[in-house]
């Protein structure tokens, strides 16, 4: 493990590390995501999420005076297929000590000598200038002069976030949807199993075909932990998916179904199993795989 300055600048610094410290793991642990009108919630997981990673993680924290004043996360993993195959950067994780959160509730409550922008403001562009020097991460088979693809996901309604990356170089790509899916009684199928380890290179096959043409995809972590689930149709792999387990903690949802979720499921004897704000446990879906013309069994599966 290692951790080292990459930037000082008067009593800021900028440290670089291949694990979450006491320092990373506590204002994480603190941090809450999202932004004021959307969706509002911290990672209850977060320390299991993050070993799944090993050696391909860092993390870029700023220090104040010795002290972690925010900290993003940089998640290496090898992207696409053939020409659009490349070195990628997953950038998440994002927290700021809540002092540093530019929110103008909290800065009219709080007196202005309480914190001195003037050095942070100043060093913001330094900062955001590594984004574009991914060779200073150490991370495996990342050299200087090769080319790398940093990319992250953000709420449309998170206008901090935007406006830092925007700062940083990078450039909007696409919007997608989030899509949520329960029953409330699922019930086993005799098709569905665990993908078997000698079948991880059959798997593999499969989804890079699938996913030929998608330049972000990724098989690196989709077999961690043996959560690869596979549905069967006369011995032959017809969908499959990766499953990993995720607890939030949930503070707001937007909209009516936002107050119904918050106010009315937790409460409702049939349907408050569906749904706990203080500990919300799902799964996150991945490496989504489904044979053409197979499509109806893929709820099966799921």
């Amino acid at each position: 493990m290692f951790e080292k300055t990459i930037l000082n600048y008067q009593e800021l610094e900028l440290r670089v590390s291949d694990h979450a410290n006491e320092g990373v793991m506590d204002i994480l642990n603190r941090s809450v995501q999202g932004s004021e009108g959307g969706m509002r919630f911290s990672f209850l997981n977060i320390a299991e999420r993050i070993s799944a990673y090993k050696d391909r993680v860092r993390f870029i924290s700023l220090y104040r005076k010795n002290k972690i004043a925010g900290t993003v996360g940089a998640c290496y993993r090898i992207t696409g297929q053939g020409s659009l195959k490349y070195p990628s950067t997953y950038i998440k994780y994002l927290a700021f000590h809540s002092v540093y959160q530019s929110n103008t509730k909290d800065r009219r409550k709080k007196p202005v000598t309480e914190i001195k922008t003037e050095p942070l403001d100043s060093f913001k562009p330094k900062t955001l200038e590594l984004f574009s020097k991914p060779y200073i991460l150490d991370l495996p088979d990342v050299f200087e002069k090769d080319k790398h693809i940093m990319y992250a996901f953000l709420e449309s309604m998170n206008e901090r976030a935007k406006n830092l990356v925007n700062r940083a170089g990078f450039e909007y790509i696409r919007s997608f949807l989030t899509v949520a899916f329960s029953r409330f009684n699922p019930k086993p199928d005799p098709r569905v199993l665990k993908l078997k380890e000698s079948e991880i290179p059959e798997m593999k096959e499969l989804l890079f075909d699938f996913y030929r043409d998608y330049s972000l995809f990724t098989a690196d972590y989709a077999f961690q932990d043996n959560r690869y689930y596979v549905l069967k149709v006369d011995n032959e792999i017809i969908a499959g998916v990766s499953a990993v387990p995720t607890i939030n903690k949930v503070y707001d949802i937007p909209g009516v179904w936002g107050w119904v979720m918050m106010k009315v499921l937790p409460r409702a004897p049939y349907l408050k199993r569906l749904f706990s704000p203080g500990e919300f446990r799902f799964l996150v879906f991945d490496a989504v795989f489904c044979k053409k013309g197979k499509e109806s069994l893929l709820y099966y599966l799921l």
